[in-house]
């Protein structure tokens, strides 16, 4: 899968497990193995068979419109959208998942409980 980032910081952020251990300390492993589980999925609905890493649309979510997220911790996750214009849909209006093959990383380790 293709990853970018909202902002250079949160790239730097991720750019090598020496940054990733001083921005994320005790999480570090975990953003590391999201990181690179998003990097070899084909598609989104991969994640599906990653039941660890929790992959879920953010519905209820206050201003997440179209946002996903992953697990880190029990609190914490790593935020993301389709990249995609339009943003692939079934006809039912839900995601379509198999076709998600881009991503923008939003946040990572946000805390939104």
């Amino acid at each position: 899968m293709i990853i970018e980032y909202k902002s250079k910081k949160l790239k730097k952020s991720v750019e090598s497990p020496r940054a990733i251990m001083k921005n994320y300390g005790t999480r570090a492993k975990l953003v590391n193995q999201r990181i690179e589980e998003l990097k070899a999925a084909k598609n989104l609905s991969d994640f599906k068979n990653i039941p660890k890493a929790n992959c879920h649309e953010l519905t209820n979510a206050k201003g997440k419109k179209d946002e996903l997220a992953l697990d880190i911790s029990a609190n914490h996750r790593i935020i993301f959208k389709p990249y995609h214009d339009p943003i692939p849909k079934k006809e039912d209006g839900g995601l379509d998942w198999s076709l998600v093959t881009q991503v923008i990383i939003l946040d990572i380790g946000e805390d939104y409980h």
